[in-house]
């Protein structure tokens, strides 16, 4: 494959690409872009609000989703419209820079509408976030200007890549690129190797990464997402084979510091990771109780003339659940906001602050997931079917703990920084 020029990048050629996906071209394209400008503006007033507005969209199109095994073409670019991508990006690249409640609240929203829209959007958001904020000010605007861009990504370095003059030539699959198939652009970590295939190595021994930014139509997504749950998230594998990838499409996440220097960006990066996937849980966890107070009103058991809210068994249950979700909520809310605090006021986030942050993530999300499975042992024999929107939850939300940044495993790591010790492991 030939190099790219940043031609290849322009506006005019995304919206290009988008026309051809989704096969509806429009005869004056300032009138499109002029609406999407409207629908940007919209969501930097009420980023809640206009996600709350594109709920019921979200839930019509959640079974399909999940049976497509990726969001609607339409209904992603419905987000990207709206501006809800944008959130997490810097101002300089056309981003609107919410704070972390925020965009843990949108989230949150969209979530609980649909667990693998929510986390398809808590993906794009993050990925365009912490792109943009890789590049010059000038290049992430050309790059990500457009208010209806949409990036996925995975920051794990499982491709290869060989210097050549002017750029890079790249080679490798990285797993569980969520959104892959909606988005314009795919961000890829690379670790740098010489012409036998041997890594590069810096002065101090470590391995040298770069990222890499392809638009997605230089990729191969193979189909490869077919789990238990979270369907609807099209967190497929990306393939990418022989491509060069010029330097202005190439940041180095590790070896710089992001060129916005603003408060969202000075929150630890692991940190901003964790809080948005606790978002995910928390809203899915929401949806579940809504669904079994639904059922329970009206359900009534067999052997039984009254109603399942009736019965103290049910009533115990959904108070368990509340308790579980609302405490774990109020730990991230305060941790989160005290982290948010000290990154306004240009101090820098304690070692304590940090641990106590990601201890109300990872636990949280344990708690909302046990808050679900509460809802679904109480509802009886409804939550087995593929149809059930309990059972969807169930699905979705035990897919959250998987992911590394709110694992269990930081709990240890957490208390050990609580009793003032270094800590031992990246994330903390």
């Amino acid at each position: 494959m030939g190099r790219r020029t940043v031609s290849d990048i322009c506006l005019s050629g995304l919206l290009n690409y988008r026309k051809i996906k989704t096969n509806s071209l429009v005869s004056n394209q300032e009138d499109e872009m002029g609406e999407q400008e409207s629908k940007t503006v919209a969501a930097n007033q009420q980023p809640l609000s206009v996600a709350l507005g594109l709920a019921p969209a979200i839930r019509e199109h959640a079974a399909e989703a999940e049976q497509e095994r990726r969001l609607p073409e339409e209904l992603a670019r419905d987000m990207a419209r709206s501006g809800l991508h944008k959130l997490a990006s810097p101002t300089y690249a056309n981003g609107t820079e919410r704070d972390p409640l925020t965009q843990i609240k949108v989230i949150e929203a969209v979530s609980e509408a649909d667990g693998s829209t929510g986390w398809n959007l808590m993906i794009g958001m993050e990925v365009q976030g912490f792109a943009a904020a890789a590049f010059p000010p000038e290049r992430a605007l050309q790059l990500f200007g457009d208010p209806e861009i949409i990036i996925s990504g995975a920051l794990n370095p499982l491709g290869r890549a060989t210097i050549e003059d002017g750029g890079i030539r790249v080679n490798g699959i990285w797993p569980m690129a969520s959104g892959c198939h909606n988005s314009d652009y795919f961000w890829g970590q690379c670790i740098l190797v010489d012409d036998d295939g041997k890594f590069k190595r810096a002065k101090a021994g470590q391995v040298q990464l770069r990222e890499v930014l392809a638009l997605t139509y230089e990729v191969e997504i193979l189909d490869t997402w077919k789990s238990s749950g979270m369907c609807g998230s099209g967190s497929h594998d990306v393939k990418i084979t022989d491509l060069f990838i010029p330097d202005d499409r190439v940041t180095r996440v590790t070896e710089q510091k992001p060129f916005a220097n603003t408060s969202l960006f000075r929150i630890p990066t692991y940190s901003r990771l964790a809080y948005n996937k606790f978002a995910v849980a928390s809203g899915i966890a929401r949806a579940a109780i809504g669904h079994f107070k639904t059922l329970a009103c009206e359900k009534k058991p067999r052997s039984t003339s009254a109603l399942l809210c009736e019965r103290t068994d049910a009533q115990r249950a959904i108070a368990e659940a509340e308790t579980c979700l609302r405490s774990a909520r109020a730990f991230v809310f305060e941790s989160v906001s005290e982290v948010w605090m000290a990154t306004e006021e240009g101090r820098s986030v304690s070692a304590e602050s940090r641990a106590l942050l990601q201890l109300a993530c990872s636990s949280g999300v344990q708690s909302a997931c046990k808050a679900v499975d509460r809802m679904c042992a109480a509802s009886g024999v409804n939550v087995i079917y593929s149809d059930s929107l309990l059972g969807r939850c169930q699905r979705d939300i035990h897919v959250v703990p998987q992911h590394i940044t709110v694992s269990p495993q930081w709990t240890e790591a957490a208390g050990r920084v609580l009793f003032g010790l270094a800590s031992e492991v990246p994330i903390l």
